[in-house]
């Protein structure tokens, strides 16, 4: 008999907690979870998912346009915001359904309550039953950050922004990085007139300098203002409900809504940990290879940790936790060539080193580029370019960094990710024979 109440205690049902749930279950360990909200976390309830699905609504909007160009007679169509809105929550219910009923065929128990570690091997649930665990994970996630000024309160994040009543007609996004150009995207497409502030003239930051200078051309020329060197004053709500935004540096903007897209923040506080001697990196759970924290029984995977924060990096973490703890097969998450997109408007896809990162390391480099319109932008008479980015090792030939921006270029960038992670050198792409008439293409045919 064990001497504890479970072999593992997980606290958040997200992508990375349930799956090392599901899975040490699966080999045998006695397993709860704990979670205050819904099972399946931010990627499932309030990110990745609902979010995807609103960019397939919005890419309508120029679909429905380009049709006539095809010969399709598209008479002029209406957006219903509530409809869509409706819809993914309907569909996030159902993966919710999914996600529990997964936990529970494989024994899991489930306890919908609030949990903070008091002890190594200790648990005290919201409810005031105290539970032990030889093994605790801490699988809490992240949450998005809010500025702290005067009105900031009027503010929405992207948890709020899939339950809006209606479709705001103005739209102020704060941040630069991938969920404000994403939902800057959403938006315009929509309908609405989106205005982007951020504090530095930079986007996505740490994306290629070449590729997001293309997303933010593209982007103006589609009708999004951007504002630079911004920095938030104060918000005050008007009389018919409205937003005046004050920022340094530009007049003030009156908008019917402001989303906050200013980086997300590991849900640490309140936890325990510190109290217990789990060290923390700036709020998040420091932890080794073996995703194990500064307490030998405490171990923490996904968005909480100071690692990096994309949803099938918090899965690997939660299948390796679960293999080496219980399943008997000891391994180590490789996070060399993590490929990573932007589901802007067009979507960017990238894998590897940037142009600069990579002549700061090898110094001799290779670069290789096509400038191109994709063949149904040329008949739907838009001027749209796409653009691929090979990176090469100058003295090898191995490619080290791929970077798209085009129609599709995820869904492409996937199999090509494949080639840079398995250290492919650029004669073996030149090597394949193109896939006529694709975009994809491309990629073999660079020079």
């Amino acid at each position: 008999m064990s001497d504890y109440d479970f072999d593992l205690f997980v606290i958040g049902a997200g992508s990375g907690g349930t799956r090392a749930a599901r899975m040490s279950a699966a080999y045998g360990a006695k397993v709860a979870v704990a979670e205050e909200y819904r099972v399946g976390g931010t990627c499932v309830i309030r990110g990745c998912v609902p979010k995807k699905l609103l960019i397939f609504g919005a890419h309508f909007a120029e679909d429905l346009k380009d049709a006539r160009r095809f010969g399709w007679d598209v008479p002029d169509c209406r957006f219903d915001w509530p409809t869509l809105r409706d819809n993914v929550l309907a569909d996030v219910d159902r993966l919710n359904g999914l996600y529990t009923q997964g936990l529970e065929n494989n024994g899991v128990e489930i306890i919908l309550d609030r949990a903070t570690v008091t002890g190594p091997n200790e648990v005290m649930l919201g409810s005031g039953r105290k539970v032990t665990a030889r093994t605790i994970l801490i699988a809490t996630g992240a949450h998005p950050h809010v500025p702290s000024f005067p009105g900031s309160e009027f503010g929405i994040t992207s948890n709020e922004v899939f339950h809006l009543e209606t479709l705001p007609k103005r739209v102020l996004i704060a941040g630069g990085g991938y969920i404000a150009n994403e939902f800057a995207g959403i938006f315009n497409e929509f309908g609405s007139k989106v205005t982007l502030v951020n504090r530095t003239d930079v986007i996505l930051r740490g994306y290629d300098a070449q590729v997001r200078d293309r997303l933010l051309q593209i982007s103006m020329t589609k009708g999004i203002e951007f504002r630079f060197f911004a920095e938030f004053e104060k918000i005050e709500k008007q009389a018919d409900g409205s937003l005046l935004v004050s920022m340094s540096g530009h007049d003030p903007i009156e908008v019917d809504c402001v989303l906050f897209a200013t980086g997300r923040v590991p849900n640490t506080k309140g936890l325990g940990l510190e109290a217990v001697g789990v060290e923390l990196d700036k709020g998040a759970v420091k932890v080794d290879a073996d995703n194990r924290s500064s307490v030998d029984s405490i171990y923490a995977v996904g968005d909480v940790t100071n690692r990096v924060q994309l949803t099938p990096v918090a899965i690997r973490e939660g299948q390796a936790f679960a293999d080496t703890l219980f399943g008997g097969k000891p391994h180590q998450v490789d996070y060399h060539c993590v490929p990573s997109a932007v589901f802007s408007h067009p979507p960017i896809a990238a894998v590897g080193m940037t142009e600069g990162e990579a002549r700061n390391k090898l110094g001799s480099v290779k670069v290789y580029t096509s400038d191109f319109r994709a063949m149904k932008n040329v008949l739907a008479g838009r001027h749209e370019r796409a653009l691929y980015k090979m990176i090469c090792d100058g003295v090898t030939g191995r490619v080290v960094g791929l970077h798209m921006i085009g129609p599709d270029a995820p869904e492409i960038l996937q199999a090509a990710a494949v080639a840079v992670k398995a250290g492919l050198t650029k004669d073996a792409f030149d090597a394949t024979v193109a896939l006529h008439p694709t975009m994809a293409e491309e990629l073999v045919l660079l020079k």
